[in-house]
């Protein structure tokens, strides 16, 4: 495709997946797995629990002793040892004997239940060794006892090649054993702001100078994805100086990510410096904002050039980067979630361009969920996208100009991770 065509969303987006692969595998510690992607399937050393256990503190009996045993007829057993947490009964219960047993404790031979305390009686003493209790119903098979390898067995895989490391995964796989877990390397982004304008935020204002904001929007979008961000400098509305930016940043990084210089103005460089220095794949998408978008290849190493304005560049991260940083990442899913809401109030639509409103989602009083735009669209605020949750997606086309109130209408998640089932 000629990368100067107009490509719909889904073409772009292809189009940047097509060029990126999961990272090679590296192995971290067991609390660093956090959130990250298995690349290969973990084993467990042994059966959890490695022995049958009680559930609850109580005493370990035979259910034979207590076959008849009830409220008129209650049966009596002689206490002959107590197990704390942490300790094994020698020996094997008998005929008319019991145990004192703790929550966790290997559940001693020839017992096959544990009753708890509160049902279990005292016939003199405090219920420990040389006591005798009285039970006055029956205990079922194996009651109050885990078994020996009833989460797993030794040998068996606890966490699949793919599957992401929640906290309680680290849990699981400290008890068997598992220290350390080989995931995909997080990739390495460069964030290159152009501008001749910009200024670092702690510079002064100097006349017709502006604040770089982009690229530490960016910086907190990567590392919200879980890529490892580099801000890199200012560079002028040189195209030498960008190029040679590009080119040793291509080095070095997983990805390359520009801000401004992507549209077709007297110091936009960014497509031809891409086009010189490796693969020029893309130049505009049907979407707005952020319809100047820049992807291509340079050494190997994706570079995509968002658009200056702020709204436009985080709408171009969320949409088309953002999937692929996952992806490097070895993530199964990788889009943000969308939903279907009803849209509060009339919208103008006169662009035939897709477009995604800032926007705020919530249920009303009948638990409709509903969509209600910013008042202000302007691609050049960040402060409307820290308010939003979504982005509304009003599709191409302008057959419905406005959009009526109580469209359905698409809603792309902003504050719900991939995956998640809604």
């Amino acid at each position: 495709m000629n990368p100067n065509e107009m490509m719909s969303v889904e073409e772009a987006l292809d189009c940047v997946l097509s060029h990126v692969a999961p990272l090679e595998v590296e192995t971290v510690s067991l609390l660093d797995a956090v959130g990250r992607v298995v690349a290969e399937d973990l084993i467990s050393d042994c059966d959890i629990t490695p022995f049958d256990h009680a559930a609850m503190d109580g005493f370990a009996v035979r259910v034979a002793d207590l076959a008849n045993a009830s409220e008129d007829s209650p049966v009596s057993l002689q206490v002959v040892g107590e197990v704390p947490a942490g300790s094994v009964f020698n020996g094997e219960i008998g005929f008319g004997e019991a145990v004192r047993i703790m929550t966790g404790a290997p559940v001693p031979d020839g017992a096959d239940a544990v009753v708890k305390y509160e049902i279990v009686d005292y016939l003199g003493g405090d219920g420990r060794q040389g006591s005798a209790v009285s039970f006055s119903q029956p205990a079922a098979p194996f009651e109050n006892i885990r078994a020996k390898g009833e989460e797993i067995a030794q040998g068996e895989v606890a966490i699949h090649a793919g599957e992401v490391v929640s906290a309680a995964g680290v849990g699981f796989l400290a008890s068997c054993g598992v220290t350390t877990v080989p995931v995909h390397r997080r990739p390495r982004v460069a964030i290159i702001p152009i501008g001749s304008e910009l200024l670092t935020p702690k510079e002064p204002f100097r006349p017709g100078c502006i604040r770089d904001s982009n690229s530490y929007a960016m910086a907190a979008c990567v590392a919200q994805t879980g890529g490892i961000p580099a801000q890199l400098m200012i560079v002028p509305d040189k195209e030498e100086c960008l190029a040679r930016s590009i080119k040793l940043a291509a080095e070095d990084y997983d990805f390359i990510i520009t801000t401004g210089g992507a549209s077709n103005g007297d110091y936009d460089f960014i497509k031809p410096v891409v086009e010189d220095l490796g693969e020029l794949y893309m130049t505009l998408v049907n979407m707005r904002p952020g319809k100047a978008q820049t992807f291509g290849m340079v050494d190997g190493t994706p570079v995509f050039g968002l658009p200056g304005n702020p709204a436009a560049a985080y709408c171009g991260f969320e949409v088309l980067i953002r999937q692929a940083l996952r992806k490097m990442q070895g993530y199964s899913s990788v889009g943000r979630p969308l939903v279907k809401a009803r849209l509060v109030g009339d919208r103008k639509k006169r662009d035939p361009r897709r477009i995604y409103l800032r926007a705020s989602l919530s249920r009303n009083e009948e638990g409709v969920l509903c969509v209600v735009p910013a008042k202000n669209q302007s691609s050049g605020l960040f402060s409307t996208l820290h308010r939003a949750n979504c982005l509304a997606i009003l599709p191409e086309g302008t057959d419905q100009n406005p959009v009526p109130d109580g469209t359905l209408i698409d809603c792309l998640l902003l504050d719900v991770e991939e995956g998640t089932v809604l």
